[in-house]
């Protein structure tokens, strides 16, 4: 379906800006969870919050992006309401080194070589506690990617009740993105911001962990990259940032998905590099089980709908991508 933003937003960074600024203001309701602790990949115990409508008919487990937490994240609450009113039970979750489950353990992130296993653990354990199967995983940006792999995982789990995914502008090639942010002021701003965010993940850590990061680590860093050349790479065995990211490089993994996926991207992300998007409809093309809607605007994490395009499409907010997503989820069949 086609996105009609309003025609000052038609273009990405504009639409990313405006629609964090606008997301920030919101008062989203809160649903009535029931907070557990379950066990991820490692045994790391990560932080997970339930709710389960009357008679529900599915479950959608979702987690958040590069930075923040359960309690910061509106676009995470806005999809867990939506869907909870249309009857799913909504599975959401502090992902490594993030939020409470950071508090719980001094794991640090993995971009999806653990994070992967954990969506099907979070699956297996949300299922003992009532949540209904099929289940469906969800993930915006880096979030996004980590679903990708959490689909990777329920592949080579049989018995697992994960049967699809719809992700809203993952995160697919970490070190061609980042020498885009480098090649611009403006990226290198990007840059800048969420690596003071990065840091202040890697302080909270240092500070209950003081063994698992050094004080001495976190001041080297000066960017994204730099945060996982000295925190995370060596804990993971890679001897560089390029060959870490490499190694989570989720175009790779796309072909070899056999699961119903949705992947939502916009041409004019200013987050990540433009050539990727060849890329993507080429595989998007030659797997029959991934739709692509690729758009010509929306930015990161934006998709702010006009109310020209919600009459068009009949939706009933705002919210094109998320929209789409559940659309997704409610008439693949399964």
């Amino acid at each position: 379906m086609t996105f009609k933003p309003s025609l000052w937003l038609k273009n990405g960074l504009l639409m990313t800006w405006y629609v964090s600024w606008k997301i920030n203001k919101l008062k989203v309701e809160e649903l009535d969870y029931q907070e557990y602790i379950f066990p991820g990949a490692q045994e790391v115990p990560l932080f997970v919050k339930i709710a389960i409508p009357h008679q529900a008919q599915g479950t959608i487990i979702g987690t958040y992006g590069i930075t923040g937490d359960l309690e910061n994240q509106v676009m995470l609450k806005i999809l867990a309401l939506k869907a909870f009113q249309q009857g799913y039970a909504v599975v959401l979750f502090d992902w490594r080194a993030h939020g409470k489950s950071g508090e719980l353990s001094d794991a640090l992130t993995s971009d999806g070589i653990y994070e992967g296993e954990d969506f099907v653990l979070i699956a297996e354990a949300a299922q003992k506690k009532g949540c209904p199967a099929p289940f469906w995983l969800t993930g915006y940006s880096l979030g996004g990617q980590l679903a990708l792999w959490g689909l990777q995982a329920a592949q080579k789990s049989p018995q697992t009740a994960i049967v699809g995914a719809g992700v809203l502008c993952p995160s697919l090639d970490s070190d061609r993105s980042l020498d885009y942010l480098a090649s611009s002021a403006t990226g290198r701003r990007i840059d800048q911001l969420i690596t003071k965010e990065l840091k202040k993940i890697a302080g909270r850590i240092a500070e209950l962990y003081p063994e698992a990061i050094k004080v001495e680590a976190i001041e080297k860093v000066d960017s994204i990259r730099s945060f996982d050349q000295e925190i995370v790479v060596e804990k993971l065995g890679f001897a560089t940032a390029k060959e870490y990211y490499e190694a989570t490089n989720t175009l790779k993994i796309l072909p070899k998905i056999t699961l119903p996926t949705l992947i939502i991207y916009a041409e004019d992300d200013p987050l990540f590099e433009p050539s990727i998007i060849p890329d993507l409809k080429a595989v998007a093309e030659s797997n029959p089980h991934i739709e692509l809607l690729l758009t010509d605007y929306g930015g990161h994490v934006g998709y702010l709908n006009s109310n020209y395009g919600m009459r068009l499409i009949n939706d009933p907010d705002c919210w094109w991508a998320w929209n789409r997503v559940l659309d997704f989820i409610k008439f693949t069949g399964l």
